[in-house]
């Protein structure tokens, strides 16, 4: 059985020495970074980006609880869904691993996950990036 990104390019994959992280990109006219990671800055529209690693840590901005699969989601329900705001200034959307409303607040410090999402026809772990609540003892690089 292998682990397979839901989608090539997004994040580090788990066995990455770096930890997990998602894969942006930043503006070397602007300085701005956009995930997922591009070519073109969508805010200056400089073409002059160069692939940054992100997102070990956030703070979560927004949240909810998705109770009914959406059409083609093919993890389990429900889910932890919300905004994650990352030191970088970037804010993303992401799959929460948890789904506890009575855990989840803004400001919560997060770090980023790497985590089995479905089981695909071949028998593979098709894993995707979600955000954890984090532990007492690793809310200090949180902000």
């Amino acid at each position: 059985m292998a682990l397979v990104p839901i989608h090539p390019g997004l994040f580090t994959m788990p066995d990455d020495p770096r930890g997990p992280h998602l894969l942006a990109s930043r503006c070397r006219a602007c300085g701005r970074h956009q995930f997922p990671a591009a070519d073109t800055c969508s805010y200056c529209s400089g073409d002059d980006s160069e692939l940054v690693i992100v997102g070990a840590r956030g703070r979560l901005h927004l949240h909810t609880v998705v109770t009914t699969a959406p059409p083609g989601y093919r993890g389990e329900v429900p889910y932890g869904f919300g905004v994650v705001e990352l030191p970088e200034g970037l804010r993303v959307i992401s799959r929460l691993t948890s789904s506890d409303l009575e855990v989840l607040r803004r400001d919560l410090p997060m770090r980023l996950e790497i985590a089995p999402l479905y089981r695909n026809e071949a028998g593979d772990d098709v894993v995707s990036f979600a955000y954890a609540p984090s532990s007492p003892v690793d809310r200090g690089g949180a902000r």
